[in-house]
C-alpha cells in the first residue's frame, strides 16, 4: 500500500474512533441525565404528597414534615456512602441498589399509618434509594468516563436532567392524584424508579474514555481526611449547605404556603414545575460558563442572587403570578450550583473519588 493510502486509512480510522467516542460520551450523558430525571423528579415533588397523606392518615403536617426533614438528612448522608461504593466497585451496583430501595420505600408508603412508619418509608427508604441515584454518583461516574474537556458541560447536562424531572413529575403527580388518588401516584413513581436499572447498565459499564490519573494514587480515606483540612473545601460545603436548605425548605413547604394563601394545588404543581423548567436552562448555562469562567465566581453570583429573590418574594403580594415569577427566577439557580461545585471538587482533588 502507498503512503498516501496508509495515511487515508489512518485518517479514516481516527474519524471512526472520534465518532465512537462522541457516541459513547452522549450515551453516558443521556442515560445519566435520564436516571437523575427520575430520582430527582421523585424527591423534589415529595411536598405534593403532604396534603393527601395528611387527609388519608390524619398524622398532621408536623409529623409528615418531620419524616421529610429526616429524609433530607438521610439523603445527604447516603450520597457519600453510595459514592464510595461507586468509586470502589463501579456505579452500576450503587445505582441498582438505589433504584430497588427507592421503589420499595414508595410502595410501602401508602401502608404507613403512624409517624414512625412514615419516617421509615419516606424518611429512610426513599431517601436512601434516591441517594443511590443522586447527582453525586452520576456526575462522579461520568467524570471518570469522559474526556476532561467534556466534564463541565456533562455536569450541567446531567444536572439539567434532574431539573427536567421536577418539571415533568410535578404535573404528572398532580394529574395522577386528581384522577386516581395519591396511592396510585406513589405506585407509578415506584415503577419509574425501577426503569432506571437498564439505564444504569450503560452508565456503569461504558469505560471507553477513562479519566486521567492525577490524584488516583491516594486512598479514599486519605483523600477524605485531606479534604476536611482544606479551607476551600469547607467553604464549599458551607455554600452547598445553604443551597440544600433553600431547596429542601421550598419543595417541602411551598405547597403549604400556596394553600395558606387560598390558592389551589394546581398553583403548587405549576410552581414546582416552573422551578424545574427554568433550572434546565440554569444548569446548562452553569455547565457552559464553567468551561471558561472561574467556578467560584459563578457560585457567588448564584447565592447572591438568591438572597435578592427571596427578599423580593417576602415583600410581594401572594398572588399566583408571584409564585410563578418567584419559581422561575429561583429555578434558574436551583440546582445549577451542582456543576460548579462538582467542578471545584474535581479541580481540588481530581475525579478518582469525586462521587
Amino acid at each position: 500500500m502507498s503512503k498516501a493510502g496508509e495515511g487515508a486509512g489512518a485518517c479514516g480510522a481516527d474519524r471512526e474512533a472520534a465518532a465512537s467516542r462522541r457516541w459513547s460520551t452522549w450515551t453516558i450523558m443521556l442515560c445519566a441525565a435520564a436516571i437523575l430525571m427520575i430520582t430527582m423528579g421523585i424527591r423534589q415533588t415529595s411536598g405534593l404528597f403532604i396534603a393527601p397523606i395528611d387527609q388519608s392518615t390524619g398524622l398532621g403536617i408536623v409529623s409528615i414534615s418531620l419524616a421529610l426533614a429526616i429524609g433530607q438528612f438521610v439523603w445527604g448522608l447516603a450520597q457519600p456512602l453510595f459514592g464510595a461504593l461507586a468509586d470502589k466497585g463501579g456505579p452500576f451496583a450503587a445505582l441498582v441498589i438505589g433504584a430497588l430501595v427507592l421503589a420499595l420505600g414508595l410502595v410501602l408508603t401508602p401502608w404507613a399509618q403512624s409517624e414512625w412508619s412514615l419516617i421509615l418509608t419516606m424518611g429512610v427508604l426513599t431517601a436512601v434509594g434516591a441517594g443511590g441515584g443522586s447527582f453525586s454518583v452520576l456526575i462522579g461516574a461520568s467524570a471518570q468516563r469522559l474526556a476532561p474537556e467534556w466534564r463541565p458541560f456533562a455536569a450541567g447536562f446531567i444536572n439539567a436532567g434532574g431539573s427536567f424531572g421536577q418539571f415533568v413529575f410535578a404535573p404528572f403527580i398532580h394529574a395522577m392524584t386528581s384522577a386516581f388518588g395519591w396511592v396510585a401516584a406513589m405506585f407509578a413513581l415506584a415503577a419509574a424508579a425501577l426503569a432506571t436499572i437498564p439505564l444504569a447498565w450503560r452508565v456503569g459499564h461504558d469505560v471507553s474514555a477513562p479519566a486521567a490519573g492525577g490524584h488516583a494514587a491516594k486512598g479514599l480515606m486519605v483523600q477524605v481526611r485531606a479534604s476536611m483540612r482544606d479551607t476551600s473545601y469547607l467553604c464549599l460545603h458551607a455554600g452547598f449547605f445553604t443551597c440544600g436548605f433553600h431547596v429542601a425548605f421550598l419543595v417541602t413547604h411551598l405547597p403549604g404556603e400556596v394553600a395558606l394563601c387560598g390558592h389551589s394545588a394546581a398553583v403548587s404543581a405549576a410552581s414546582i414545575g416552573l422551578i424545574g423548567l427554568f433550572n434546565i436552562a440554569g444548569s446548562l448555562c452553569a455547565g457552559w460558563l464553567g468551561t471558561f469562567w472561574r467556578m467560584k465566581y459563578i457560585l457567588a453570583a448564584m447565592y447572591g442572587s438568591r438572597a435578592v429573590m427571596i427578599a423580593i418574594y417576602l415583600l410581594a403580594p401572594k398572588e399566583p403570578v408571584t409564585f410563578y415569577v418567584f419559581a422561575a427566577a429561583l429555578g434558574f439557580t436551583w440546582l445549577a450550583t451542582v456543576p460548579p461545585t462538582a467542578g471545584l471538587v474535581a479541580k481540588l482533588f481530581g475525579t478518582r473519588y469525586l462521587a
